[in-house]
């Protein structure tokens, strides 16, 4: 489990203001509790002058055989305005926040940025994809192209360390099996809090965080099947979502720096949860649900494709969601792909259970 140490700090700090020690010191206090530290993974390590720029213009450069762009870039007063920069990637438009790594830089794997002629123009700097700022691992961040910030992150010119967090550092944990209590920020920040005799507040009971909000819209019916072994189960809807959207920066940072891959603000705040509580959760697409729900124990020879694509044939024992048509969920593992969030998805119903 890979937790970032600046989230479970601000946990740790909601009941005891100021605390802060060195994440070597920190690894020692959580082996002494009882926890394996399988590593600390240090973010970036990044250098010199790298801002966050607004693209102004993009010319498309059509004499190569590949997609190949001139870019305008404006990176501030105190970086000379405007900058051109020649860039290979596609996935980022006029009026998007991007990184921009000004020469004088440097990146992970000693990668010295400089002005140099390039497809027949001067590329004053290199607009960075996150793989290129060291940051995450795996498939937690989309490697397609370069990092695009969401509108509202900063002011062209802003110091991009600050806003990515790249002084950070990210714990990987092994949580043994009887302890899932601390699969979580919260589980591992009590632990914190337990090893320095820390006054340590719940963020699950923590109101400020945690409001109360009244039931709205039509309920949807929901069968439990005997010895399913399920108590409760918990729907939310959530309508009218923008679905050309994206999670504020903190939370897909968060995530992805936890190694999952921010995907939309339905899917993410699920994740999200599941990562600070502890608790699995999964968004349904509502327009794709047909009746009600029935929580029951899979059948034999059954066979669900999940959200990965891929057709799996169930275990005797396997605890399905499942509405008048299809298989919607295995239960706490993962979603169906009958009921999955897409690009226009507006109304979303959201799944807990215990």
């Amino acid at each position: 489990m890979r937790l970032p140490y600046s989230w479970l700090r601000e946990v740790v700090q909601a009941g005891a203001p100021g605390w802060d020690v060195e994440p070597h010191e920190l690894e020692q206090a959580l082996i002494r509790v009882g926890h394996e530290v399988e590593g600390i993974l240090a973010l970036g390590p990044v250098s010199g002058p790298l801002v966050v720029g607004q693209v102004s213009g993009i010319e498309e450069l059509t004499e190569f055989k590949k997609p190949i762009r001139s870019c305008t870039i404006d990176v501030g007063d105190r970086h000379g305005n405007e900058r051109g920069i020649v860039c290979g990637a596609t996935n980022f438009a006029v009026g998007d926040l991007v990184v921009v790594a000004l020469p004088g830089a440097m990146l992970p794997g000693d990668f010295q940025i400089a002005s140099r002629q390039t497809y027949g123009r001067v590329s004053d700097g290199m607009i960075c994809s996150a793989a290129e700022l060291g940051l995450g691992s795996g498939n937690s961040w989309d490697h397609s192209g370069i990092l695009v910030l969401p509108p509202g992150t900063a002011r062209p010119g802003a110091d991009a360390v600050a806003i990515l967090g790249l002084d950070d550092v990210v714990f990987d944990l092994a949580i043994t099996p009887d302890r899932g209590y601390c699969m979580s920020v919260r589980g591992i920040a009590r632990e914190i809090a337990c090893a320095y005799d820390l006054d340590f507040v719940d963020p699950a009971y923590d109101p400020a965080r945690v409001p109360a909000l009244p039931a709205t819209g039509p309920a949807l019916p929901v069968t439990i099947a005997p010895g399913t072994g399920v108590s409760r189960f918990a729907l939310r809807p959530v309508t009218g979502i923008d679905p050309a959207a994206v999670s504020p920066w903190w939370l897909r940072r968060r995530l992805m720096l936890s190694g999952i891959r921010p995907i939309s603000p339905a899917v993410d705040v699920t994740n999200y949860v599941m990562l600070e509580f502890g608790h699995p959760m999964h968004a349904h697409d509502r327009s794709r649900i047909h009746g009600g729900f029935t929580v029951r124990f899979s059948e034999p020879g059954e066979t669900v494709v999940t959200l990965d694509d891929v057709q799996r044939r169930l275990d005797r024992g396997d605890v399905l969601i499942v509405d008048d048509d299809a298989v919607a969920a295995i239960g706490g593992v993962m979603g169906a792909g009958t009921t999955e969030i897409g690009a226009d998805t507006t109304d979303v119903l959201l799944e807990a259970a215990v």
